[in-house]
């Protein structure tokens, strides 16, 4: 892939004031003459013709292939990217192998994640691909050798993918990975905005902050995303409505810590949930996100009275990471078990029904049998619905990195035990019979079935019949498995669409000006041969006059 050989940290840097001159260049030569590059002659058939060669690039022209890897905050940061260059007229294809392209954005989580992406750079590359990397992992580590040479678009920086794909389609190098500031405070990142193609026309993933004010020692992400940076309430209430006018019933809001949010602004998370509230229509639904016990603890009452809200799933995923208060300590996470099955407590309490879903780590460094045992017992009180177990992967640059590790084969052991723990229990067989309403946002992986959720979010396989996507359907459940139920439609009830508007097509790009109605384009027509007219009635009159005066 054409690179050139330094590397341009920023647009700018293409042209230093420091260079030399046209002027200074050429000024000892007489006449300066352009080099002709002679070609081989070549004998075309008789339907063939003879093309143009140019070495210069038309932006925009190009087909651009985008791949993310990781978490909603990550996804959506991919749709922007995508909007934004669909916008300028590249062009956004699926197909790989065709694009001129490849736009990569990674995850830093876990190694796996990284390792797919370090082998689809690779496999770019041996493609011959032009190609642009965005997301964690370029930017935790920028420094990392197999990032060295190609193009980069930090998390901050993806309201300029245009300019990096323009730059590294000309066969420069360009590495931006500087962060969003207001007043010298960091913010919450680029514009809300932009122009953006959701994956999914019905659900708008919302950003309400980057970064989060934990030092998890495990983490990466905060290297990253940073510190703390929130976006002010009226910015994401007016992004939550226009995506509600562009067609979308679902939003799910998203971040690194949503219960952190606004801290570094001065207002809370249940002040921006009670402004968005206030905005979504009836039947839309919206998700809340990940949240970390620290910060959620002090609006417990509060969260309670958002869960039980009708357009608000009952549904929070708080991660628990370990059950003992002694590898939590090493972890730095900030709170204790006692705190974790408060918050749990308190919202089964006063929430009739909520899900609650947790993540664990099995076999962090300091991780003891008696402790993992401790994690097991948490798993089997709760009997968590949805459970994310994480081996534990020492990422490069973190504190437990540095840690004496686990035993691999102990590890993969550990989380063997608690997968089987997992998947013992059936959280859903009591709900057999049930009549739920659940609004329809997707299609089933293997394309069989629409999948919807009710009010607890949970997953209810319903019948892939005709118009029932986007739509809030009654139906009966009538089988269940570990990660769903099995549905029947009501037929007596009528099917209710929450959208305010038509939702958008696949691939159509949200954000841009609305389209000129068939009255306006009328309007524009009888005005524009108004003028025409007007101007060659004045004509004739000059030509006449003119002709008069010849004459005399």
């Amino acid at each position: 892939m054409p690179a050139c050989e330094q590397t341009i940290n920023d647009i700018e840097d293409i042209i230093n004031i420091d260079d030399v001159t046209p002027h200074e260049r050429y000024n000892n030569k007489v006449k300066v003459v352009p080099k002709v590059h002679r070609r081989k002659k070549k004998i075309f058939g008789p339907n063939e013709e003879e093309g143009v060669v140019a070495d210069s690039v038309i932006p925009g022209t190009q087909s651009v292939f985008v791949k993310t890897w990781g978490c909603s905050h990550n996804n959506s940061d991919g749709e922007y990217m995508a909007g934004q260059l669909a916008a300028y007229g590249y062009k956004i294809t699926d197909n790989a192998e065709n694009a001129d392209l490849w736009l990569l954005n990674s995850c830093t989580v876990k190694n796996p994640a990284e390792d797919h992406f370090r082998n689809e750079i690779t496999k770019a590359q041996e493609k011959g691909k032009y190609l642009v990397l965005s997301g964690c992992v370029p930017q935790a580590q920028p420094r990392a050798g197999y990032l060295q040479g190609v193009s980069t678009v930090g998390v901050q920086q993806i309201d300029r993918v245009v300019e990096v794909v323009e730059e590294t389609l000309k066969g420069h190098t360009v590495r931006l990975f500087g962060q969003k500031k207001l007043e010298g405070k960091k913010i919450g990142g680029a514009r809300l905005d932009l122009p953006k193609i959701r994956k999914n026309p019905l659900i708008e993933i919302l950003a309400i902050n980057t970064g989060c004010l934990n030092q998890c020692t495990y983490c990466k992400t905060k290297h990253a995303r940073g510190e703390l940076g929130s976006y002010p309430i009226e910015d994401l209430v007016q992004r939550a409505k226009q995506s509600f006018q562009e067609g979308v019933c679902e939003i799910w809001l998203t971040s690194e810590d949503t219960g952190a949010y606004g801290i570094d602004i001065g207002v809370t998370i249940v002040d921006l949930l009670w402004k968005l509230v206030e905005v979504i229509p009836e039947g839309c639904m919206m998700r809340i996100g990940m949240t970390n016990p620290p910060y959620i603890l002090e609006h417990l009452e509060e969260m309670a009275k958002i869960l039980n809200h009708p357009r608000v799933y009952a549904f929070l995923h708080v991660p628990v990471q370990s059950a003992s208060d002694s590898v939590l300590m090493d972890m730095k996470r900030e709170y204790c078990l006692a705190d974790f099955k408060q918050v749990v407590e308190v919202l089964k309490e006063r929430v009739p029904g909520v899900t609650i879903a947790t993540d664990v780590i099995c076999g962090f460094p300091t991780e003891t049998d008696e402790d993992f045992q401790e994690t097991m017992e948490l798993v089997r009180l709760y009997k968590f619905p949805s459970l994310f177990i994480n081996q534990f992967f020492p990422r490069p640059g973190t504190p437990a990195a540095k840690m004496p590790q686990i035993d691999a084969q102990e590890k993969k052991k550990r989380t063997k035990q608690i997968s089987t723990l997992f998947k013992s229990y059936h959280p859903y067989d009591h709900k057999l019979g049930e009549v739920q309403q659940v609004l329809v946002t997707e299609v089933s992986h293997d394309k069989q079935f629409w999948v919807g959720h009710n009010k607890f979010y949970e997953q209810v396989l319903v019948p892939k019949e005709e118009g029932l996507l986007g739509k809030m359907v009654e139906v009966k459940i009538i089988s269940t498995g570990k990660h769903y139920m099995m549905s029947e439609i009501i037929r007596e009830k009528e099917l209710f669409t929450p959208s305010v508007a038509t939702p958008f097509a696949q691939g159509e790009i949200s954000g841009l000006p609305k389209k000129a109605t068939s009255s306006s384009l009328q309007h524009n027509f009888w005005f524009t041969f108004s003028v025409m007219l007007v101007g060659i009635t004045v004509i004739f009159e000059l030509l006449r006059i003119g002709y008069q005066l010849v004459q005399r």
